[in-house]
Parts: structure tokens; sequence; C-alpha cells
């Protein structure tokens, strides 16, 4: 499996992404958490299994993690920014840990057209943008831990009751990064996820 480590030139500092699947149409951008980096979704296999689903996947480090340097950025432009810069196809999926909701939910609330999917794992600022999502169409799915002391499972619900297209899974014992906690159920859980909002996206 070949995963490229890339730099993408920015006028507030170069951000860094991990690529693999270039040659696919449907496009899986991972964001991450405070405490990880763009490397953790290959340490866990999250990106080799995304990319052997015939996904194209991009793993960004945010400004100031990983290895993008540290910068200062407007969070609800800096994603929408990005992607356009990557050529990231228009209808891309979005998957949102913890930190990460400061640069995705504004993406979300502001340009949902450009999404085809959007997966919330425990991203931070829900509050702050529930209310721009009551018209929201875009299929979302609240991946949650039971035991997540952070941002507990109830921000899943207010997500769940908001939009119209939303799922939610939560998974036993696990915490705040579920993704850390129970790998495989998660992995199946997002690869369900996206593969059947994609397969709806090609054949509707």
């Amino acid at each position: 499996m070949q995963i490229e480590s890339q730099f993408l030139e920015r006028p507030e500092g170069r951000v860094h992404y991990l690529e693999a699947g270039a040659g696919q149409q449907a496009a899986v951008v991972l964001l991450h958490g405070s405490s990880f980096t763009a490397e953790t979704w290959r340490e866990i296999g999250t990106i080799q299994r995304l990319a052997r689903a015939a996904f194209h996947v991009l793993a960004l480090d945010l400004p100031g993690n990983g290895q993008s340097p540290d910068a200062p950025i407007a969070e609800k432009t800096w994603l929408a920014e990005v992607l356009d810069q990557l050529a990231v196809p228009r209808r891309a999926a979005i998957v949102s840990p913890s930190l990460s909701g400061k640069v995705s939910l504004p993406l979300l609330a502001n340009s949902s057209e450009r999404l085809a999917a959007f997966v919330a794992v425990a991203p931070v600022d829900i509050p702050i943008w529930l209310d721009r999502l009551s018209d929201c169409r875009v299929p979302l799915l609240a991946l949650w831990g039971s035991e997540d002391d952070l941002v507990p499972p109830q921000y899943a619900d207010a997500l769940i009751e908001r939009l119209a297209r939303a799922k939610k899974v939560v998974l036993a014992g696990a915490g705040h990064a579920p993704y850390m906690d129970d790998g495989e159920a998660f992995h199946d859980a997002l690869l369900n996820f996206l593969q059947a909002t994609f397969w709806r996206e090609t054949s509707g």
C-alpha cells in the first residue's frame, strides 16, 4: 500500500498531508484530534482500509500538529480553501474527530453542498453550530464512544435530532477517541457508512 507524504503551500504556512488511492474519485478526508496527527490514521490502518475499499484518502495535519507548522488560520474558511487547493472532488466525505470540529463544522454548516458525507467523531463546537444545521441534507454518521466524558454522547443525539439524514453508532466501552479503543468496530462502522453513502450517490 503506497501512502505518500506531501505538503500543500498555503499563504499562512504549509500543510502536511498523507495521501493514498489517488486514482479514485470518491474522496475521504481524515482530520484529527488534539492528541493525534495524520500519522495516527496510518498507524491504526484507517488509510489502508479506506484505500483498499477504493477511496481516495487524504489525511491532513492541522496547523500546529504533526508536520504542519503552527499558523493563524480563519477556522470558518480554512478547510474549504484547503480542499479547493487540493482539487478534492466537490462531493467529498469528511471524518472529523474532536479538535477538528473547529474547522469541519463551519464547512458542514456553510458549504454543505460540497460534501457527500460527514462522520462526526465527537467533534468540538457542536453547540456553536447546531442551529445552523437544521436545513443540512448531508448524510451524517455520529460515531461516538459510550464513555466519552469530553464530548458526551448526548451531543450525538443533538446532531441526530437536527439533521434529517443522520444516524448514530455508539461503541460500548470506548472513550473520546473510539478509533483507538476499538479500532475494528470503528472501521467497520466507518466503512459501512461510507460505502452505503457513496453507492447511493453514484446510483441515484
